[in-house]
């Protein structure tokens, strides 16, 4: 049994915690061009063009947050961080997480393939949850959304997204040429509870080797890492 446009709009709205000024904006998110073609009412119009522009929103969102969340980290991966976070699979997945495929609203046809729980219809469904959030509620409101939707996932990509685990790598190299390893300083916590910052020194005894500034201990940790990497590199020492 299909529910109404209303209880798609009041369960969804429940699922995101946002209330909708203009419903119309997520009604059209919701929305495949299956059920256009088969309902062929005026009042219908597909997300094709909402996803074009979520997926815009998205980017630049998670973007800003691998800035925040990764300051220590290199352009090119970050980009391949953010790759692996806004692909279809990714996308898909936080779709199947908050259950977006039991509101949109298809075609009968796509109904019976398993439209509800296609990769490609469910991360275009989820950019457009974006844009429409976007639009009707701003920059603010869309972020909120990517934050409680990626926050999670975000998290879990503290080092092994990153490609390259600095710590231990620089742990070898100075067992490698000075007979033991650093040790890492916690100098500063700063920030409200909901929204750390760590600075971290990397130190072999008294000598200062690097310093890291990240969201959690174990990103600082890796920054200072990183930055004491680089300078046995270009001094050897």
């Amino acid at each position: 049994m299909r529910m109404s446009r209303e209880e798609l709009v009041a369960g969804l709205e429940a699922v995101l915690d946002y209330r909708f000024k203009n419903r119309e904006f997520l009604v059209e998110a919701l929305t495949h061009r299956s059920f256009v073609n088969e309902a062929r009412e005026a009042d219908f119009r597909d997300n094709q063009r909402l996803e074009f522009f979520g997926d815009a929103v998205l980017g630049l969102l998670v973007s800003r947050r691998l800035l925040e969340r990764f300051p220590a980290t290199e352009e090119g991966d970050l980009s391949r961080i953010r790759a692996s976070l806004v692909d279809e699979p990714a996308l898909a997945g936080v779709a199947e997480g908050i259950q977006l495929g039991k509101y949109l609203l298809l075609g009968r046809g796509e109904e019976k393939t398993g439209g509800r729980r296609k990769k490609s219809i469910l991360s275009d469904a989820l950019e457009a949850l974006v844009a429409a959030v976007y639009l009707d509620g701003g920059i603010e409101a869309a972020d909120r959304l990517v934050e409680g939707l990626f926050g999670p996932l975000l998290e879990r990509t503290e080092i092994n997204a990153v490609g390259s685990d600095y710590k231990t790598r620089f742990q070898e190299l100075c067992h490698a040429r000075l007979g033991k390893g650093p040790q890492y300083v916690v100098e500063e916590v700063s920030g409200p509870d909901h929204d750390r910052l760590f600075s971290v020194t990397a130190r072999i005894g008294e000598k200062l080797l690097g310093t890291g500034i990240g969201k959690s201990k174990k990103m600082a940790e890796q920054a200072a890492a990183r930055e004491a990497l680089g300078r046995f590199e270009e001094t050897g020492k």
